[in-house]
């Protein structure tokens, strides 16, 4: 279709303002519509720029008399609104589809996954700047993709086919694509995750991750997990016929060194612990080879890049203590990999709204490797259903602060106290993040007043 000239925004997060510049930098009328308030950040940034908005409502007739629509990710396809939309013809993009409709020669990569999009996504990027290349991280971390492509338009660098882009990209945003196409795709697995947008499906749940794949054509690359069940039972349904397909499998490491796209490197000299975070590795180093990064510097670049925050973050010892932040595992299969991890005693700070999860997949780690359980949420009963019968120590509180204290309390020197909660964080926090910080402020007050007293843990 012709370049619209009307475009209205729904939702006005990240996603949403950056979609809004893109469009203004394209010259087109742009008009952003939410049902919640705006941000006071956001609404600052439209009013700057001239952008019209309305908050707390969706004027619909308005809305109708775009030339396209924009969403938000965190909008279903199934409210009646988008459905209505949609059957009166009216083109709904996401984010994504918006900025790569308009971003122009480039190469790119885009990283989904139930768990690891964050670090891999990260890790790729850090690889990249390493190996010299003009890249650029977006999408489901930092910046929005719109933003990165608006900002591309304003410094006139739209055309300069040597831009690289790395995205994270949720199932969320993946249902809205139609003819985005990154050079590389990398699907890290499937695990049950979100499945109340997807009808309690892991099919559905699925199909939007295999979206990453669907516009991609010969010379693309599509990496994927061939030993997630999940991830190979679909492809034996659905076969991805366009891009070129390698299903990595979960490497082990000799002493550290491994292969990637025939290639040797050396994992026991870099910060990133564990099988989890090998298969990571794994993926982020033949994507970036994929895309034209010389392999010289990509070993140094290895070594000095640290995991994000609260994914797997040492934040701390005390004692012989080793706190570690994992606040962003926020499902089951998270904790598989962080326990997995674990050649420690772990006291394991959990807990957070349930998700109607089942440990029963825990089990064997938490027998064998847990030797205390501290309960962090608001409702504690599905961990105690759970885990009570191993007999471990159980306590309970609602706090970050507390948890720390108690956590310490059974800890001994040579111990881990792991958070990674299995839970979202909504009910006693406003996000993972959230959690995350106050754990980690939590464990500094407890190195400050350990040093100021000279107290030990144990």
């Amino acid at each position: 279709m012709k370049r619209p000239e009307n475009i209205v925004v729904l939702g006005s997060g990240e996603s949403g303002v950056g979609a809004a510049l893109l469009a203004k930098r394209l010259g087109m009328r742009v008009f952003v519509s939410d049902k919640g308030s705006i941000a006071p950040g956001f609404r600052q940034e439209l009013a700057s720029e001239g952008i019209g908005f309305e908050e707390k409502q969706h004027s619909l007739d308005r809305i109708q008399a775009a030339d396209a629509v924009v969403k938000s990710p965190g909008i279903p396809n199934s409210i009646p609104m988008i459905r209505q939309l949609r059957d009166q013809g009216m083109p709904v993009w996401g984010e994504m589809e918006f900025a790569w409709r308009y971003a122009g020669p480039c190469r790119m990569a885009a990283v989904t996954g139930s768990n690891g999009k964050t670090t891999t996504t990260e890790l790729l990027h850090h690889l990249l700047l390493a190996a010299g290349m003009q890249v650029r991280m977006g999408g489901n971390v930092g910046h929005a993709f719109t933003r990165l492509v608006a900002d591309d338009w304003q410094s006139g660098r739209q055309n300069d086919a040597e831009r690289v882009f790395v995205l994270e990209i949720s199932s969320f945003q993946l249902e809205d694509t139609e003819t985005f196409r990154p050079d590389v795709a990398l699907l890290l697995n499937i695990t049950p995750d979100h499945l109340d947008r997807y009808e309690y499906r892991l099919e559905r749940y699925a199909a939007a991750k295999f979206r990453i794949a669907q516009s991609q054509q010969a010379g693309d690359l599509f990496l994927y997990n061939a030993d997630n069940p999940a991830t190979t039972d679909y492809l034996q349904m659905h076969p991805v016929t366009g891009p070129e397909a390698i299903g990595l499998r979960q490497p082990a490491p000799a002493n550290g060194r491994f292969t990637a796209a025939g290639h040797t490197f050396d994992l026991s000299t870099a910060h990133l612990k564990g099988p989890h975070n090998a298969f990571n590795a794994l993926f982020a180093l033949t994507a970036a080879l994929r895309l034209g990064a010389a392999v010289q510097p990509l070993q140094a670049a290895l070594n000095s890049f640290r995991p994000p925050a609260h994914r797997m973050e040492p934040v701390g010892e005390v004692g012989g203590v080793q706190f570690i932040n994992d606040s962003k595992a926020t499902n089951v299969d998270s904790v598989f990999y962080a326990l997995s991890a674990m050649t420690q005693p772990v006291v394991w700070i959990a807990g957070g709204q349930d998700k109607g999860n089942d440990y029963s997949v825990l089990l064997p780690l938490v027998s064998e490797k847990v030797k205390a359980i501290v309960c962090l949420g608001v409702d504690n009963a599905p961990l105690y259903k759970a885990f009570a019968h191993l007999g471990k120590d159980m306590t309970a509180v609602q706090s970050a602060e507390a948890a720390v204290r108690e956590a310490a309390a059974l800890a001994h020197p040579g111990d881990v106290v792991l958070l990674s909660p299995a839970c979202a964080s909504f009910d006693l926090f406003d996000n993972y993040m959230q959690r995350g910080d106050l754990f980690r402020q939590a464990v500094q007050q407890l190195i400050s007043s350990t040093k100021t007293s000279g107290n030990v843990t144990g």
